[in-house]
Parts: C-alpha cells; structure tokens; sequence
C-alpha cells in the first residue's frame, strides 16, 4: 500500500481494557477489511487475524489512552468509554464512540467532560451516585448498528 492509501485507510482502536464490545468490533472490521488495533497494558487473549493488532503498552498512567490519542486521525475510530480520551481523539478528528453505541462528537464532548468530571468530584467528596447501568443487549445492538454507520460514512467521504 503506498504511503498516501497508509493515510486514508480506516482503522480502528480499542481501549480494550473493560471494553464489552471487542467481538462485534470484530465482525464489523471482518465485513469492511479494517485493521484494529486492541491497546491494553496488559496481554489479553484476542482472535488470530491478520488484521487484529494486540499492542501492549507500559502500565504507566494512560499509557494506552496516549498511545490512541497519538495515533486518532481522521478516518479513525476510536472505541472507548473514556471521556477524556474520547475528547483528545474527537480533537484530532477521529470518529469516536462509546461501547453503547453513542458517537461522541465535537458538540458534545464539552457537556460529556463536565459531566464526568461532577460525577468524580461527587464520588470523592462520598456522595453515592451509582454505577453506570448495566450493559444490556440493546446496547450491544446500537453499537453494532453505529459502527456500521460510522463506516460507511467513512467509505463515502473517500476513507477506506
């Protein structure tokens, strides 16, 4: 591939620690040819693809959110439930979405970080807020359909 397909070639990058979506993932990658590219900071059992990509980064702090961040480009996708690298990666112009099938987008990503940031700062100061709600199939099915979306999109725009 030369070097200016390199640069217009969807890919996509997983914050795979805790991440429940990595099989779909998977299948959507499979149908379109994507590479992905699973970062973690520590080793995890993955599928043997060629196009499937373990990267094991050092357990320093962020060390697999700044590894993304580094590499989030247009014709990207990042998938990860983590405000704050959703941000850096929305930034830099990548699609980005969460395992429940919510995109985040530049419009959003303002109100989502205050959000998160209220919800730490109450957790610290021992207020009781909950967890986030169970992971249900029906998110699993948005984020199956938004993937897909995503990428199509992404073929029309002239990524691929």
């Amino acid at each position: 591939m030369s070097a200016a397909g390199a640069s217009t070639a969807i890919v996509v990058y997983i914050d795979a620690d805790a991440c429940p979506v990595k099989d779909e993932t998977y299948r959507v990658a499979a149908r379109y040819g994507l590479h992905v590219y699973v970062v973690a900071n520590s080793v995890m059992a993955l599928h043997r693809e060629p196009w499937i990509e373990r990267v094991v980064v050092s357990d320093g702090f962020d060390a697999a959110d700044d590894w993304i961040a580094e590499r989030a480009r247009p014709g990207a996708i990042v998938v990860t439930a983590d405000v704050p690298l959703a941000s850096r990666c929305v930034k830099a112009g990548a699609e980005v979405l969460g395992p429940n099938g919510k995109p985040f987008s530049e419009s959003g990503i303002g109100l989502a970080l205050a959000t998160r940031n209220l919800m730490q700062d109450l957790r610290e100061a021992g207020a009781i807020t909950g967890g986030p709600k169970p992971f249900s199939a029906r998110d699993r099915s948005a984020y199956l359909g938004a993937l897909d979306r995503i990428v199509v999109r992404l073929k029309r725009a002239g990524f691929g």
